[in-house]
């Protein structure tokens, strides 16, 4: 069984800590990334998630965003599920969306990645 709770880590060397994890399976913690848009050192960043609740079969699905606030004017939304490998080790798949605010209606095209 995958628990979310803990210390990740990244491919990318960014870390996210999922301090609280509510029986109802809400979650938040903090945000580390080593990957900005803005260039500048990265500061810690809030998260809030969901964890779909599963009986004891199955492996848990999962969202959370993350708000970039104190360096830049993006949010990131995460949506993944949590697995466990063969040789025991848990591991969150995830994918993302970026939306990085713009100056007008028209530059809306360029917003998310």
């Amino acid at each position: 069984q995958c628990q979310l709770n803990g210390l990740w880590r990244n491919d990318q060397g960014s870390l996210m800590e999922i301090s609280v994890l509510r029986d109802n399976g809400d979650f938040q913690g903090q945000y580390l990334t080593r990957v900005t848009l803005s260039g500048v050192c990265a500061q810690v960043s809030p998260l809030k998630g969901a964890q779909q609740q599963l009986g004891e079969e199955g492996w848990p699905t999962f969202a959370f965003t993350v708000r970039w606030d104190k360096f830049s004017n993006a949010t990131t939304a995460f949506v993944g599920q949590c697995f466990v490998d063969a040789g025991g080790k848990e591991m969150l798949t995830t994918m993302w969306l970026l939306c990085e605010a713009v100056g007008s209606l028209e530059e809306d095209w360029k917003a998310t990645r």
